[in-house]
């Protein structure tokens, strides 16, 4: 099986279509998102229509469940807290119902995929000793492979090493190693390249391949503007950070 795996949409329409018009062209049988389909950016009811329009196997990232009123903004800072605010009263009664009914994780045969760290949305995962008290999480699961999102920086995270992954870099898991990954974000990157980001995960091959895509960064810019939301949030976009 080959899956598209995108995180951290955040409510970039333009970068979401961009990323699933580049999908829709390769040979994928499944995409699965890693959660915070919305906050920061001001589509959020459009990006939750379009994931469930497509049916698309999703978990629950920390933002969606602020968004959702499932958890308060303990932490968020003032740009983040007005972004979510904004976010909850923009929501339709749909997509917020859809936001809660969200799972914490998704497993399949050979993966299981979350948002941030196992059993806690908000708990980020930067370098392996980061990695390290989770290792037990993938015996629990019975798989080798955990799939994670919420630092918006794409990563390799194995017991031997840890590795950066450029764009269309195509990654060999080997046998019996276990890793976690991180397929970096869709909407709103953090590593110094505004590229749109997300990855494909070959079961068959064992393979990970990175995937960078330009999108119109200054059109959802200024569709942030236009919201009122914060002007950082406009002008990150297009610094990837």
């Amino acid at each position: 099986m080959r899956y598209a795996v995108i995180s951290d949409i955040h409510a970039n329409l333009e970068a979401m279509n961009v990323v699933l018009d580049r999908i829709d062209s390769m040979d994928v049988d499944q995409v699965i998102c890693l959660g915070d389909v919305v906050g920061y950016n001001a589509s959020p009811n459009e990006c939750c229509q379009i994931i469930r329009d497509r049916n698309i196997p999703t978990v629950l990232g920390n933002h969606d469940a602020v968004a959702c009123s499932i958890e308060e903004p303990w932490g968020f800072n003032p740009v983040a807290l007005a972004a979510a605010m904004w976010t909850r009263e923009s929501l339709n009664k749909e997509n917020l119902e859809w936001l809660k009914s969200l799972p914490d994780a998704l497993n399949f045969d050979h993966f299981v995929a979350v948002h941030g760290a196992p059993k806690n949305r908000n708990t980020y995962l930067f370098s392996w000793e980061d990695i390290l008290p989770h290792l037990s999480f993938l015996e629990e699961q019975n798989c080798n492979v955990c799939l994670i999102g919420h630092t918006h920086s794409p990563g390799i995270f194995s017991t031997d090493g840890v590795y950066s992954v450029d764009d269309d870099d195509r990654f060999d898991l080997g046998e019996g190693k276990r890793f976690f990954i991180n397929p970096g974000s869709v909407g709103q990157p953090r590593d110094s390249d505004p590229r749109a980001a997300f990855g494909i995960l070959d079961t068959k091959a064992n393979v990970f391949e990175q995937v960078r895509i330009a999108y119109p960064i200054e059109k959802a810019a200024n569709r942030i503007r236009e919201a009122g939301l914060p002007e950082f949030l406009a002008e990150r976009l297009a610094l990837g950070r």
